[in-house]
């Protein structure tokens, strides 16, 4: 009897590409996975080469088994990758997490006013966002700039390679700042204020018409947030609160993220702490890489608020809900009692306290908070998990299947083909939650005390530059 075809989720991501297949049913098949480098040729820079996600793309594709009945895309968002007129890449494509066009997010700041920029992207001018690297490259590279015909994001480069067309989804697109999120097209407004051609720009589609979207729309529909309801939250080297909404409503002052969803006529509203996982990674390297079960088991030793130490994870910059690139991280109530134990611990909890950020923010905008569906590899932590829920007020789902923005884009790519009739569908068919973390009620007063103070952090260091 022949195997059925399964539905291919292909994740291009910082670090490597995610090839995933599932069954019509939601089970995971075969995952194959292809790493490529990061090019950091200044402090501050993040590049890579588009051919590098091709290659790594054509051979995980190709290790896995059958023949697919449907191909979805998720990957990196805001990259900015540059062709020709004959298609041929211009140059290293620039990354989100690159911090370089400083001056160029004022100048659109300036040109569109911050206000009107809101209103029609639902976003302010971020180092990480697609428009600015554009203007850096006029500014800095303008030999290169007179040569561009195209502009494509990360995953919609390899989509060119595999299907030989130019699309884009309106959820990824939303994260451009050329983009008009509420009606879901291209901003002439904004194109004609920034010296932008239209035509360099991908034709729009839905997520479900083309399989495809951004990595954080697409993790959120693998975890089944395809309306509003439970919330995304996301413990990988980032950190992410994600609520779908039914209308356009941008935060006022934009410390939150507002795109549209993949799933159509909706949005989402989303908040973005550069270092979640990132942090404890950073002071797993910075102990001595001792064993991950090791370090946790000694931050499980102490008490909730950690006798007084406070982890700030901004060892990045932050984004919600600051807009800050110049922040940094600290730890702030060191004693001779505090071990790598107690730090480890701090590092959790301002973690989640960073998240925490992010929900209320999201609360402001109308959105009513009762559960998360958590996904990343900081999910994979008992105590960690017990310290977001604690301090959010919210129990904590995990799915059966954790593997991020390769399901959603699985799902999307079944939509596209017609297995599935939409999203909502596709996620009753194949997203089934496996457990729940409940917040410790033991824990929720310190956290309260914690967040407070917490809270106060930030403006006192910054006042301290």
């Amino acid at each position: 009897m022949a195997e059925e075809p399964t539905l291919v989720g292909l994740d291009v991501g910082t670090t490597g590409v995610k090839a995933l297949a599932i069954s019509r049913s939601g089970d995971v098949v075969a995952r194959v996975e292809r790493g490529y480098p990061l090019s950091t040729p200044k402090p501050g820079w993040a590049e890579q080469d588009p051919e590098d996600w091709w290659r790594a793309a054509e051979a995980a594709l190709a290790e896995l088994p059958g023949a697919p009945a449907s191909i979805g895309l998720s990957g990196q968002m805001h990259g900015l990758v540059v062709l020709d007129e004959q298609e041929r890449v211009l140059r290293r494509a620039i990354l989100w997490n690159d911090q370089r066009p400083a001056q160029e997010c004022a100048e659109i700041e300036e040109r569109l006013g911050l206000q009107r920029l809101i209103e029609l992207t639902g976003n302010r001018a971020l180092t990480g966002f697609t428009a600015p690297k554009l203007l850096w490259i006029r500014r800095h590279e303008p030999e290169v700039y007179a040569r561009i015909r195209h502009v494509l994001l990360p995953k919609d480069y390899v989509r060119l390679r595999l299907e030989g067309r130019h699309a884009i989804d309106a959820a990824d697109a939303s994260g451009t700042l050329l983009f008009d999120v509420a009606n879901r097209r291209w901003s002439e407004e904004v194109c004609a204020a920034l010296d932008i051609p239209t035509e360099w720009l991908p034709p729009v589609h839905e997520s479900t018409e083309v399989g495809a979207a951004g990595d954080q729309a697409a993790g959120a529909l693998g975890v089944g947030v395809a309306a509003p309801g439970p919330l995304s939250v996301v413990l990988g080297t980032s950190g992410v609160v994600f609520a779908a909404l039914r209308d356009y409503r941008p935060e006022p002052q934009a410390r939150v993220h507002t795109f549209c969803h993949a799933v159509p006529g909706t949005w989402h509203a989303m908040g973005v702490m550069l270092s979640a996982a990132g942090s404890l990674a950073w002071l797993h390297g910075a102990l001595g890489s001792p064993p991950y079960d090791e370090l946790l088991r000694a931050a499980a030793a102490w008490p909730p608020g950690t006798e007084g130490l406070l982890f700030q994870p901004y060892l990045a910059g932050e984004r919600t809900p600051h807009a800050d690139p110049d922040a940094r991280g600290a730890f702030v109530g060191l004693t001779l009692r505090h071990d790598r134990g107690a730090l480890a611990r701090a590092v959790l909890e301002g973690v989640a306290y960073g998240l925490r950020d992010c929900l209320e923010l999201l609360r402001g905008v109308g959105v009513e908070a009762r559960v998360g569906r958590v996904s990343g590899g900081g999910a994979r932590g008992e105590l960690w998990l017990e310290i977001v829920a604690s301090v959010l007020g919210l129990p904590l789902e995990r799915t059966a299947a954790e593997e991020g923005a390769a399901y959603g884009a699985a799902l999307l790519g079944g939509v596209a083909a017609g297995v599935f009739a939409d999203a909502h569908e596709a996620v009753a068919a194949c997203v089934r939650v496996r457990d729940s973390i409940e917040p410790n009620p033991e824990w929720q007063g310190a956290y309260d005390d914690g967040y407070a103070r917490f809270r106060a952090l930030y403006p006192a260091l910054r006042a301290l530059r």
